[in-house]
C-alpha cells in the first residue's frame, strides 16, 4: 500500500502499453494480455497480466469476464481489476458494464460503471462506498483510421474537464507487434490515490469495449 501511495501521490500522468508477442501477432492467436504501466518518463513502475482461459478470450470476447493483476517490479501485487461476464450491448441498460478495483488486493478502491446514453460512451468513477466521484465521457465515434481518441474526465456535473484518458495510435506501423495499445491517463496530481488506481481499471474497460478488435481488419 505504501508503494502505491508513493507512486500515485506524485503522478498526474500514467502510460499503459499492451505487449503483444510477434508470434501471436502473426498467427492471430491470443494469449493472456500483458501490460506495462509507466510513469511520465517512460519508466516501468508496474506490470499487469490478464487472467482468463482461452475459451473466454476466443469465443466470448469482448463480453468475457476478466481479472487483471497488477504488480510492482519485484512481483508484489498492488491492484486487482475484476469484471464479471456481461453482455456487450449499449442498447440494453440491464447489461451495462461494471468493474471493481481493489488496492491493495482484498480492499475495495472503487468501481467503474457504464452509464446508458444513446450517443456517447459514458462511465462513472465511484469510490469504495459506491459514491459517485467523477465522470468519463467519450466521443461519438471511438474508432476510425487509427486516429488518437480522447475520453474526457469530468466533474459530476459534466461541466468542467479535469483530465483525460487517451488512446494513442502514434507510431502504429512501427510498433504493430510490440505496443499495439498505448493509453495515457492525465488526472490532477492531488487526486485520491485510490481513484487513480480506479482510473487504470477504466482504461482496461475502455480498451476491451472499444479497441480490442481494432486490428482484426489488418
Amino acid at each position: 500500500t505504501h508503494h502505491l501511495v508513493y507512486f500515485f501521490k506524485q503522478l498526474d500522468r500514467i502510460i499503459i502499453h499492451q505487449q503483444v508477442d510477434l508470434l501471436e501477432g502473426i498467427l492471430g492467436t491470443e494469449t493472456s494480455s500483458k501490460y506495462e504501466i509507466k510513469n511520465h518518463l517512460g519508466q516501468r513502475v508496474y506490470f499487469a497480466v490478464e487472467e482468463n482461459d482461452c475459451f473466454d478470450r476466443n469465443l466470448c470476447s469482448p463480453i468475457r469476464a476478466f481479472t487483471i493483476r497488477i504488480a510492482d517490479n519485484i512481483g508484489r501485487e498492488v491492484i486487482t481489476v475484476s469484471r464479471p461476464l456481461r453482455c456487450n450491448s449499449c442498447w440494453f441498460p440491464c447489461f451495462l458494464q461494471e468493474l471493481e478495483v481493489q488496492s491493495p488486493p482484498g480492499t475495495i478502491a472503487g468501481y467503474v460503471v457504464q452509464n446508458w446514453d444513446p450517443f456517447l460512451p459514458k462511465f462513472t468513477i465511484q469510490n469504495e462506498s459506491k459514491e459517485d466521484v467523477l465522470k468519463i465521457i467519450g466521443p461519438c465515434a471511438t474508432c476510425g483510421c487509427f486516429e488518437d481518441v480522447e475520453f474526457e474526465v469530468k466533474a459530476l456535473n459534466e461541466m468542467s474537464t479535469i483530465g483525460k484518458i487517451s488512446k494513442y495510435w502514434s507510431g502504429f506501423v512501427n510498433n504493430v507487434f510490440t505496443n499495439t495499445a498505448n493509453f495515457g491517463i492525465q488526472v490532477p496530481v492531488d487526486l485520491d490515490v485510490r481513484i487513480k488506481a480506479v482510473m487504470i481499471g477504466a482504461c482496461f474497460l475502455i480498451d476491451l469495449m472499444f479497441f480490442e478488435h481494432s486490428l482484426d481488419a489488418l
